[in-house]
């Protein structure tokens, strides 16, 4: 998609509405499970920021309850009438068939969908057995009576509006050590509410969206992405991860790396192995711009892409602080390329400042 111009779309109109697909929830869910099969066994799991009738959130763990010894389940939707007018909205069938419809309220509220029992007797606990009901405001996540739901929640689990990325996750995380899973863009990471919790293993990474981009259903948006990548129906986004709190394997895993000696020697990389590591102008640390490129064997501090947070485990490396030197600037390195009289290196003289960088060290 040219320049995530539709993520961008979203940001400024604030129509957040990008629907995760099944197999993308499925295969982060089953990276926690993989971990530790009980890690939703009786739990209460809210899924606000939803719209129960078109969110796979609310079918993946409606048709998993018994499956993941659920305790309860909550989804909750946001009202129409609150979204941008451009939005066009029409009641489901589902709802429209239920003697609880009514025409003004299926604007103006939002919608509450809840699953604990067997409702209808058939000797199981499935998506039939939701019941729902409208809210009595427009289901902010922000409002009220969600934020009761959140208190009574153990794990928050959705896809919430990335232009209040920021809100959701203080929302989400306020006065509780409740569990989170959702999704973002990849630069939530450089924001300021957001480092500080990744730094101190309050939050991390999930495993992630295949090639770091996914095609969410598409209701409102026309599909940028070429022809390779198109889906019927579906918008590519690219630059989306996942958040967490919930332990998976994949963070435990450490980096298999080279040396310097060996970098300097073997990288597949141009650059290191022809202008090695350079240091940073106003803080003690080198500048490492790949992460494979690690060296295994440098103990002191070396600053990543954001990237290299993908593939971080705490257990190999510590994170010393993001972005900035010890001048409050941040990070730069200057190159040359060292040929010349000293007059004619000095004018070819590069100040480079590198894109976000983390500063860790190596635990090992």
């Amino acid at each position: 998609m040219a320049k995530n111009d539709s993520l961008h779309q979203a940001k400024r109109a604030k129509n957040d509405e990008f629907y995760t697909q099944y197999a993308d929830i499925e295969r982060e869910m089953n990276a926690y499970l993989e971990y530790n099969p009980d890690v939703f066994r009786g739990k209460t799991i809210l899924l606000p920021c939803d719209d129960p009738e078109w969110s796979n959130f609310t079918k993946y763990f409606a048709q998993n309850f018994e499956t993941f010894g659920l305790k309860k389940l909550i989804s909750t939707s946001y009202a129409a009438d609150s979204k941008p007018s451009e939005i066009a909205y029409q009641p489901t069938l589902f709802e429209m068939s239920d003697p609880k419809f009514d025409r003004n309220k299926t604007r103006s509220r939002g919608k509450i969908f809840v699953l604990e029992n067997d409702r209808n007797r058939d000797k199981k606990i499935d998506i039939n057995d939701l019941k729902w009901d409208y809210l009595d405001g427009d289901g902010d996540f922000r409002s009220e009576e969600v934020c009761e739901l959140r208190d009574e929640a153990d794990i928050i689990i959705t896809n919430p509006p990335f232009s209040l990325f920021r809100e959701f996750l203080a929302w989400a995380l306020d006065g509780n050590q409740r569990r989170i899973i959702t999704i973002a863009h990849q630069n939530a990471i450089t924001y300021k509410e957001v480092f500080p919790l990744i730094k101190y293993n309050k939050l991390w990474l999930g495993t992630g969206f295949k090639g770091g981009a996914t095609h969410f259903i598409n209701k409102y948006y026309q599909d940028y992405a070429t022809a390779s990548d198109h889906q019927e129906g579906m918008i590519r986004v690219s630059g989306v991860i996942w958040f967490t709190n919930l332990d998976h394997g994949r963070r435990h895993q450490p980096l298999s790396l080279m040396t310097m000696a060996d970098n300097l020697k073997y990288s597949k990389h141009k650059e290191i192995r022809e202008r090695g590591y350079p240091k940073y102008d106003n803080y003690d640390a080198i500048e490492v711009s790949y992460t494979d490129a690690i060296p295994s064997d440098y103990k002191a501090g070396m600053g990543v892409p954001i990237s290299f947070l993908d593939k971080y485990c705490p257990e190999q490396f510590e994170i010393e602080k993001f972005r900035k030197g010890d001048d409050g600037k941040d990070l730069t390195y200057t190159m040359s390329d060292n040929s010349g009289t000293e007059r004619e290196r000095e004018r070819r003289l590069r100040r480079i400042t590198p894109y976000f960088r983390i500063v860790i060290r190596s635990k090992m």
